[in-house]
């Protein structure tokens, strides 16, 4: 389904239920002790997320990248979302058991609890990891693990998952040949990887989608990229919200995939200059050229978006292609 945001107004109330939802996870993942209900509140942002994205994937994933892209701040909650997008939709191009999906998710959304506040402040300094940092670090996972049980989780898949997912489990061997622990860690160890790539730092800017799902598929085991191309028939190479230039020069922003595997509705926003072309122009990849010659990270594009106009765009070449 396309999402009709044809007024200011529907834009708006798009982007404050995503918003809304980053914050509440926020609040989650903070004060994890002071949430009532806590694994019910889980349940109800993983059921918030989906009936977003089955709205309309293309405009969350847009929403999602341009947002995780803008600013370190919050880093934590905003990572644990594009994260569980992510495992939600890989797991789904996997046709992975719903009972497991739901922990992999559940699991995606708290796998960073022991390590909230460490993950903001590293995301926003300059410097290395100190020793206490780097401590911080290794022992989050066994941590998280702990403060879910005292939060009153008791599904295993769930907390064995956000206790292994840095874990490099049987890279070497196919995935359904794996337990369901190994299966889900490993695919949450994967987005967690590809997130944390594209997203920047205060020491560093974001990489290019392409270049990070590249560099996951050729550092992975012989049977690993099993995820990473999974990763890409879900959301593309160049994902909705993610920057490209063209081989004419031109950047564009990338709106909606399309019927064609890795030929998406893209708005052109630079000219071969890299000045403002006016409007954003609607360019189909899929009917010729111009083509994608490269992802571009977002911090290589430094121009204020009208992105109301570019999702009507993209919900016209949806409704035209």
């Amino acid at each position: 389904m396309t999402l009709n945001v044809e007024s200011e107004t529907e834009y708006e109330d798009l982007l404050s239920l995503w918003a809304d939802l980053e914050a509440g996870l926020g609040v989650l993942l903070s004060s994890p002790y002071s949430v009532q209900e806590f694994i019910q509140r889980v349940g109800q942002y993983d059921r918030w997320m989906q009936t977003l994205l089955k709205r309309d994937t293309d405009t969350g994933l847009y929403l999602l990248f341009q947002l995780a892209a803008q600013s370190p701040v919050g880093y934590s909650a905003s990572h644990a979302l594009v994260c569980a997008v992510l495992a939600h939709l890989v797991g789904a191009e996997l046709q992975i058991d719903p009972a497991e999906r739901n922990a992999m998710v559940a699991a995606t959304l708290t796998m960073n609890i022991g390590m909230t506040a460490l993950q903001d402040e590293l995301a926003s300094q300059l410097e290395k990891p100190s020793p206490e940092q780097q401590a911080g670090i290794r022992g989050h996972t066994a941590l998280g693990r702990q403060m879910l049980v005292e939060l009153g989780v008791t599904d295993p898949l769930w907390l064995d998952i956000v206790g292994h997912h840095h874990d490099e489990i049987a890279d070497d061997q196919p995935l359904a040949t794996l337990t369901p622990v190994q299966r889900l860690a490993r695919i949450v160890r994967t987005v967690d990887r590809y997130g944390a790539m594209i997203s920047p730092r205060k020491s560093r800017a974001g990489r290019s989608a392409t270049d990070s799902v590249r560099s996951i598929i050729q550092d992975s085991g012989e049977h690993s990229d099993e995820i990473g191309h999974a990763m890409i028939r879900a959301v593309g190479l160049c994902p909705p919200g993610t920057f490209v230039r063209l081989d004419n020069e031109e950047v564009a922003v990338v709106m909606r995939r399309s019927s064609k595997p890795n030929h998406p509705h893209v708005a052109i926003v630079l000219d071969e200059h890299g000045q403002m072309s006016g409007r954003p122009r609607l360019h189909r990849t899929a009917h010729g050229s111009p083509q994608i010659r490269a992802a571009l990270a977002a911090a290589m594009v430094r121009v204020q978006l009208n992105h109301h106009l570019i999702l009507r765009l993209g919900a016209y070449a949806a409704q035209k292609s």
